[in-house]
This record gives C-alpha cells, sequence and structure tokens, in this order.
C-alpha cells in the first residue's frame, strides 16, 4: 500500500523540475527508485536514467536489483546508446543467467551491436563483433520465438562483409593493380562459398588475370594468358549460363588470338 501511493506520489511530483531536481539531489534511494518506475513507465527514459545512474550501486544484491538492472540496460537501448546497451543487456545476461528475462537481454544485446554496423564501404569491425554475438545467441535459444529475425540479421551482415571484401577486390582491379586483385578475388571465394557476389568473384580475378598479362613484359606474357585461360575455365564450370558469360566468351577469344600470336611468333623464331 505504501509503495503504491509512493509511486502516485512520484508520478505528481514530476510535473515540477524543480522538484524532480531536488530528488536528484537527494538522499532518499526508496524515492528514487519509486520514481524510476514512474518516469519509466511514462516514457521519460532521460530523466529515469540519470535516477537510475545514481541508485544501481545501492541495489546491487538486493530483490529490486534484476528487474532495475534490466529497465537500465533498456533505457540505454530506448534512447539507441547501443554501445552502453549491448554492454548492459550483456552484464544482466551474465549476472541472471536464469532470469524470465535472460533471454531477451540476450537478444537485444546482440541487436545493440547489430545497429552499431557501419555501412559497408567503412571498417567492419562492429560488424564482425556483431555477427558473433547474433550467432551465439542463435547457437544458445535455438527455439528462440526470436530465432527467424536473428537468422535475417545474421545473413544482413554476412552480405555486408561479403561486399566489403568483394569491393576491396573490384577495387584493386580498377587501380590497375591486377596482382592484388587477383590476390583478393581468389581470397574472396574461398572466404565466401555461398556469397551472392562469386560469380561476379569469378569473373573478376578471371579479368584480372588478363589485364595482367596483356600488360605485362613479353616474357611473361604467355604464361600469364594461360593462367587467365584456367580462370575462365573455372568461371564456366560454375557460371556457364550466367549473364557474364557474354563477356567471359569475349575475354576468352582475345586471349586465344594472343596465344596463338606467340605461337607462330615462337614457330617463325621471331
Amino acid at each position: 500500500m505504501r509503495t503504491s501511493l509512493l509511486i502516485a506520489f512520484v508520478a505528481i511530483l514530476f510535473t515540477s523540475c524543480g522538484k524532480y531536481q531536488r530528488l536528484l539531489q537527494s538522499d532518499d534511494t526508496a524515492k528514487k527508485y519509486a520514481a524510476v518506475d514512474s518516469l519509466y513507465e511514462m516514457g521519460k527514459y532521460k530523466k529515469a536514467l540519470k535516477l537510475m545512474e545514481q541508485i544501481v550501486p545501492a541495489y546491487r544484491g538486493k530483490p529490486q536489483a534484476e528487474k532495475l538492472m534490466f529497465r537500465y540496460a533498456n533505457t540505454f537501448y530506448l534512447l539507441e546508446d547501443f554501445y552502453l546497451a549491448g554492454y548492459q543487456f550483456e552484464r544482466f545476461e551474465t549476472t541472471y543467467p536464469k532470469s524470465d528475462s535472460a533471454e531477451v537481454a540476450a537478444y537485444k544485446s546482440a541487436k545493440s551491436y547489430y545497429q552499431l554496423s557501419p555501412r559497408f564501404s567503412l571498417d567492419q569491425t562492429e560488424t564482425s563483433k556483431a555477427l558473433d554475438k547474433l550467432q551465439n545467441y542463435i547457437n544458445k535459444y535455438p527455439n528462440s520465438e526470436n530465432r527467424l529475425e536473428a537468422n535475417a540479421l545474421v545473413k544482413e551482415l554476412r552480405e555486408k562483409l561479403e561486399k566489403k571484401d568483394f569491393e576491396v577486390a573490384q577495387q584493386y582491379l580498377n587501380i590497375s593493380d591486377y596482382k592484388a586483385a587477383i590476390g583478393a578475388f581468389d581470397n574472396f571465394i574461398q572466404d565466401h562459398p555461398g556469397s551472392i557476389f562469386r560469380k561476379d568473384a569469378f569473373y573478376g580475378r578471371m579479368d584480372a588475370a588478363y589485364q595482367l598479362a596483356i600488360n605485362s613484359v613479353p616474357s611473361k606474357v604467355e604464361e600469364r594468358l594461360k593462367t587467365a585461360k584456367k580462370h575462365y575455365e573455372s568461371f564456366l564450370k560454375y557460371y556457364k549460363d550466367s549473364e557474364l558469360r557474354e563477356d567471359a566468351d569475349e575475354i576468352m577469344q582475345e586471349i586465344n588470338r594472343r596465344l596463338s600470336e606467340q605461337e607462330t611468333a615462337t614457330n617463325s623464331g621471331l
């Protein structure tokens, strides 16, 4: 009864900024706890957070701590401070592994890291971290109602990492660093066997090998043309029916023409 009256009193209290400021400066943790309840329910998360920051240490180890710590983490999440939300939800799950809210905390922690993932052109350290967190969640809670959404987020993040790696390889090709492009496309093909960009990587590797060959010193042209031909054959093995087949065939025609010229020159003693 006393708690209900206190919460009702606190709800009225916050019509006055002055009274809120006085509460912030007071030492009454019980009133502050009740105020957090009221403010949180009213959606006044910034005000609630200021009070939580003051009372969280005082409630550690007490029965009220579980509810308070979950709301503390969720307030960061609702305010879109995803760095702290991810950390606090992770801490909650570790501290209260048997809590009814542990799974929710684990998922919101993973989603917080997902929210920190930048666009593909930037450094992808946060994306890799988010991918690990989501995969750990899926492994730990395989029957969760959030499983389908979590799998969709994993797919999205993986494609972002794939796009980043593919664009790096493509950029090497664009700036005519053909050796680096071949190496990067090779790595991409090995690292991302199921990628939507795999076909383009096979084509890019062949194109880079061809460009390297025709821009080489004469003594290395034939050998490198033959390497480019092998990359064409690899492309054809997997993607003979793709829309890139025509372009690949044109490159192969040029490879054969140049190899034929090389052979003619060799036979004629030139």
